[in-house]
């Protein structure tokens, strides 16, 4: 088991808590967490890039003078791709960029990231982030009394939307809920927060 700080609402330190060595502790692979990103960022992109082919442009049906006798080149639309304004030969056209990471590589590599912000002292566990009303104000003084400082990302509990929805309008803090974090949200947070109770969630998930 590993340990990690753990604290309350308001900031104050309550000691440590025993956490998975598997999730938290694991073994760096910096290959494996950029398979990971790769593949999440492709997912992510929408392949809406396109351009027209000869046929698509509009125009061009009528040939532009006669086969022979002009002394010009021989052609036969004036949205040929050699022409300017014409069609493009091969150009992209909408695609999907999504392809399949085996399951068991993108759990690792959330482990890895995990535990890459534990050896550098990012991450801590919060006893329970409970508001008692939503309110955006209550969220932002419990995670300013955390004194943590640039982007969070705060992994809650699915039943919490209330510091859900208290938290999502902060500038540079990210909730999620644990069944939706991923490896970019870890990636590109300079601190990660963790609801007490989601520790044993993110076991179930990740084993």
């Amino acid at each position: 088991m590993t340990k990690l700080a753990l604290y309350d609402i308001a900031g104050k330190s309550l000691g440590e808590v025993s956490a998975p060595e598997d999730i938290f502790g694991h073994e760096i692979n910096e290959a494996v967490v950029h398979s990971a990103l790769v593949w999440y960022l492709a997912a992510k992109r929408r392949g809406t890039h396109s351009t027209l082919t000869k046929a698509e442009v509009s125009g061009g049906g009528k040939k532009p003078w006669k086969q022979k006798g002009t002394g010009r080149a021989r052609a036969g639309s004036i949205r040929s791709p050699l022409w300017r304004k014409g069609g493009v030969i091969f150009g992209p056209k909408p695609r999907s960029y999504n392809y399949n990471l085996p399951q068991k590589i993108r759990k690792k590599a959330l482990k890895v990231a995990l535990s890459d912000k534990v050896s550098q002292g990012k991450l801590i566990i919060v006893d329970d982030l409970k508001l008692a009303e939503q309110k955006t104000k209550l969220a932002a003084q419990a995670l300013a009394g955390l004194k943590l400082k640039g982007k969070i990302v705060v992994v809650l509990d699915d039943k919490n939307e209330i510091f859900m929805k208290s938290a999502r309008n902060i500038r540079g803090v990210n909730p999620v809920y644990v069944n939706n974090l991923n490896i970019f949200d870890v990636l590109y947070a300079e601190a990660v927060v963790i609801e007490k109770a989601v520790i044993n969630r993110l076991k179930e998930r990740l084993a």
